[in-house]
């Protein structure tokens, strides 16, 4: 029965597909904050105050969409992974780093980013799995 169990779980490419799909969900998600609740220029704001330029807030948004889109629709999975993970990376060191650990900590610690930037990771190396507009 375990055997039976682990054939019909054994599915990467369903793995995959389900990975792509969440993570594109969740950086729209991301993207629509930034635009719909901080703002563009709220957003701006923020990475000047953090050491960044301000437009790089208008940069991250359209990486965050086009990034998003791209990994719902399954176009080119792996290299639009490794592109968003210095954006993670990137959020950890420029804003969520200096708050611990935990994303429950007031600010948000940077365990989040990186699971996120580690679930990209593996995408990378799964590919974009099945329904996927390109094969990697």
């Amino acid at each position: 029965m375990l055997n039976q169990l682990n054939t019909r779980l054994n599915n990467p490419g369903l793995a995959a597909l389900i990975l792509r799909i969440t993570l594109g969900v969740l950086f729209l998600a991301h993207a629509w904050l930034k635009i719909a609740v901080f703002t563009p220029a709220g957003t701006a704001q923020f990475f000047q105050s953090v050491g960044l330029p301000g437009f790089m807030a208008y940069v991250t948004i359209a990486i965050e969409v086009l990034g998003a889109i791209a990994l719902i629709i399954g176009f080119q999975v792996r290299l639009v992974s490794l592109i968003l993970i210095p954006l993670m990376l990137g959020t950890i060191i420029f804003s969520h780093g200096v708050n611990g650990f935990f994303f429950t900590n007031e600010g948000g610690g940077w365990e989040y980013p990186a699971f996120w930037a580690i679930a990209l990771l593996v995408q990378a190396l799964l590919g974009a799995g099945h329904a996927a507009a390109t094969r990697d």
